[in-house]
């Protein structure tokens, strides 16, 4: 396919991708505005509205200012009046980042997959910069290099992962050939680097299964306390509405912190404040539904949880490590211990990321803490996968016993008793 073409391709992909992102938080605010405000609504107001929630969907905080007559009428402490909010809702985030993958994939098979990560990135750049300069609402502002900067950011790091893994396994004629062409002068390492990706891919999913999973178990078993706060409100059925979209753009937040929580470190909601498997100490917790999930307490049992993630590293290692045996070429002791280590190093930085993006504040005065720590958590998840992976990679592998089975080359005909 020509290049020309890819690209144009390319930056189709980013155009969709932005404007579904836009157009999911648009719609309802649309509606949301004819309803709440009438035919006095200031419509003028709907874009720059939906242009900062998309920026704050990708990363970037939010500069709130409240107004001095709705201090006064709430009661607030004026120091409690400006603050950010940084704590970032993930589903806008990662829906960019998965889209962008597939839009790198497509161009890695069509056959220049840089010219299609750079084409698709300028133009959601632009898109981006568009959005940041007609965007922005009089108490809340966000950072204009960062609204410039992070959702470009995110689609570049998804289409770049997309077109790489693509171009890895297929073949680009290109940069990833010419690596893989000098890696194959080692025969006993070539296979390093692919395994070690493979192998991180599939602990990390495991664990952020496992998160899930566990976000889902939370809900059932402390329902009663989301729907308490829910009532606790006294929202309007616009207000349920409002929140519970709110609350549905957060929850990969919640599971990016429940993975923090069962690789052990776990996470703060304000300053001096701490949830996980050893202890959990909390203090005033702010009335969001959402946040009725949180345990308000522990318990020594809880300390098994630190076997997922263990777990994840095991299976890592056994599927690599069947791989190799399958395809009749199992690396040496030396390349499957630096692949252990290298599955834990990525499988870490993985839990690092996601705990840098789901951190910020929440708040004023102690709320400005909320989140995991991204050190703490890379630590923890990295020594645990590395543990379970070196397990299995490393492991003797047990050979079936050939004891007095007849070997599968030998020759029936001298078997044979003579005189038959």
């Amino acid at each position: 396919m020509q290049r020309l073409l890819i690209v144009l391709l390319a930056a189709v992909d980013a155009v969709v991708a932005a404007a579904i992102g836009l157009a999911v938080l648009l719609a309802p605010l649309t509606v949301i505005w004819a309803v709440a405000f009438g035919p006095r609504a200031d419509w003028g107001a709907l874009w720059p509205a939906t242009a900062t929630l998309w920026q704050f969907g990708h990363g970037v905080p939010l500069a709130v200012a409240l107004p001095d007559a709705v201090v006064r009428a709430m009661g607030l402490d004026p120091s409690a009046a400006r603050f950010a909010l940084s704590v970032t809702p993930l589903l806008l985030l990662g829906f960019t980042a998965i889209f962008a993958a597939r839009s790198g994939r497509r161009a890695a098979l069509a056959g220049s997959w840089p010219a299609g990560v750079v084409g698709g990135t300028v133009v959601f750049a632009a898109i981006s910069a568009v959005a940041a300069l007609t965007g922005g609402l009089g108490g809340v502002r966000t950072p204009l290099w960062m609204a410039m900067l992070f959702p470009p950011l995110a689609f570049l790091c998804g289409a770049l992962a997309g077109a790489v893994a693509t171009a890895w396994a297929e073949g680009d004629g290109g940069l990833v050939d010419r690596v893989q062409d000098a890696l194959d002068r080692f025969p006993d390492w070539a296979q390093v680097p692919g395994d070690v990706v493979r192998g991180a891919a599939a602990a990390t999913t495991a664990v952020v299964g496992a998160a899930g999973l566990a976000v889902a178990i939370v809900a059932l078993v402390r329902g009663g306390q989301t729907v308490a706060l829910f009532e606790a409100l006294r929202a309007d059925g616009l207000g349920v509405v409002v929140i519970g979209l709110a609350q549905l753009a957060y929850l990969p937040t919640l599971v990016a912190w429940a993975v923090a929580w069962i690789a052990g470190p776990g996470f703060a909601i304000g300053a001096g404040t701490a949830v996980s498997p050893a202890g959990t100490v909390l203090g005033v917790v702010p009335g969001v539904p959402l946040l009725g999930l949180v345990p308000d307490s522990s318990s020594p049992w809880w300390l098994i949880v630190v076997l997922v993630p263990i777990g994840a590293g095991a299976f890592a290692g056994w599927l690599i490590r069947s791989r190799q045996v399958s395809a009749g070429a199992e690396a040496t002791f030396g390349a499957r211990a630096v692949t252990a280590a290298g599955i834990a190093v990525l499988a870490g930085g993985a839990g690092a990321l996601l705990a840098a993006l789901s951190r910020g504040s929440l708040g004023p005065g102690r709320l400005g803490v909320a989140g995991p720590e991204p050190g703490p958590v890379a630590l923890a998840l990295g020594l645990e996968v590395l543990v379970g992976a070196a397990i299995l990679l490393l492991a003797p592998r047990r050979r079936a016993a050939t004891g007095d089975a007849w070997p599968a080359d030998e020759d029936e005909d001298a078997l044979r008793p003579t005189g038959v």
